[in-house]
């Protein structure tokens, strides 16, 4: 299987479709994966062409996380090279936390520790009920390390301190009520239903716009209320109001 059979892209409408596609391993990743889904996310961050990017996984599960395999190899790598491998997996989900389009995540099956943390990344998340969610890495003896500054936004701390340490599994329900999902299909093919609802109405809204408002959950999620904050949201505003797209949409 090559490089690009590994990751599917597929774009259609303004929509890019990222399928990781090893389903005989669970959607498992490992540095080939992980290499593949950073070299995507930055191509779709250049694209003015694509507003919504969905992330899906072939077969059963969503993705199982790290690769046991490519687990096993890291084991005997020195502490330089461990650290490395892990700069690229922390790297690659940053650049999908960061990326201007919308980013919505379809969730069947499993997404288990490093799986979660692709689902964490995400702007919007629909699952199906009987999806399986759990921060495992206590189980082997890891901790989901590179994975925890998107998993304690996407869930919170209180509940973070919880699944990190158990490892335990939690459904679907169980996500949706703690926030890490946003919308729960009652059955698969729901999922599909759902997705399509909200690309239809985020496709009547100004791309530019879109881009912008994500912009603002990046640049002030977290911070003080600051003067320098307001003047920034102020100009940016201002900016926008100026901009054709507003004049239209305002028109």
């Amino acid at each position: 299987m090559t490089d690009e059979e590994i990751v599917l892209l597929d774009i259609k409408d303004a929509v890019a479709t990222v399928t990781l596609n090893r389903p005989d391993r669970h959607n498992a990743f490992d540095d080939v994966m992980i290499a593949r889904l950073s070299a995507l996310w930055d191509e779709l961050a250049a694209r003015n062409d694509v507003g919504v990017v969905v992330l899906k996984g072939n077969g059963k599960s969503f993705s199982a996380g790290a690769d046991l395999n490519w687990m096993k190899r890291a084991a005997d790598y020195s502490w330089e090279q461990n650290h490395e491998d892990a700069l690229k997996l922390a790297h690659m989900l940053r650049k999908l936390y960061e990326l201007p389009q919308l980013t919505v995540a379809c969730v069947f099956g499993a997404a288990m520790g490093g799986g979660m943390g692709l689902v964490s990344c995400c702007d919007i998340v629909i699952a199906d009920k009987e999806a399986k969610f759990a921060l495992s890495e206590v189980k082997l003896g890891l901790i989901p390390a590179t994975i925890a500054p998107y998993v304690l936004r996407a869930m919170g701390e209180r509940h973070a301190r919880r699944y990190f340490q158990t490892g335990e599994r939690f459904d679907g329900e169980t996500a949706y009520k703690i926030g890490f999902v946003h919308e729960l299909a009652e059955r698969p093919e729901d999922v599909e239903y759902i997705l399509h609802k909200i690309l239809q109405d985020v496709s009547k809204n100004g791309p530019k716009a879109m881009r912008t408002a994500k912009a603002l959950c990046l640049d002030f999620g977290g911070r003080d209320l600051s003067e320098d904050i307001l003047k920034d949201s102020a100009n940016r505003i201002a900016e926008t109001r100026s901009g054709e797209e507003a004049q239209e949409g305002l028109a």
